[in-house]
């Protein structure tokens, strides 16, 4: 078993600034592994959407086009942690963010066997 929680979440300005933390526990990350870990968010009354996704082993990233240029995926092996650094916040960008891990990277909700708990963002206008 893998447990993943997010933090970071809260309410910032448009144009501001928030980093969101997934912290991994359990049956960690292989260092070597090719596991893809990802950053989805929801909004209200809507399914997951794809935001950005990492291969934990190589570092390589992935994002969503809506997301491109303003958000950054990394990771800290060390830390067994994954962040998401989101600049240029815009009220569009309110969701529930959630990581997962997943056995390669995709935009596919159904590619990941482990979830967080999710960690509100919300940007005022």
């Amino acid at each position: 078993q893998v447990q993943l929680v997010e933090s970071g979440g809260g309410l910032v300005q448009a144009g501001g600034s928030l980093r969101l933390s997934c912290a991994a526990s359990g049956r960690t990350l292989s260092s070597y592994g090719s596991y893809a870990m990802s950053w989805f968010r929801q909004f209200p009354g809507k399914e997951r959407e794809f935001v950005a996704a990492i291969i934990w082993s190589y570092g390589s990233a992935y994002y969503a086009d809506s997301v491109k240029g303003r958000f950054t995926i990394s990771r800290d092996t060390a830390k067994k942690t994954m962040y998401l650094q989101m600049n240029s916040l815009k009220p569009e960008d309110t969701a529930v963010y959630y990581c997962a891990r997943g056995s390669r990277p995709s935009s596919r909700e159904g590619e990941y066997d482990y979830w967080g708990q999710g960690t509100q963002v919300t940007v005022s206008s």
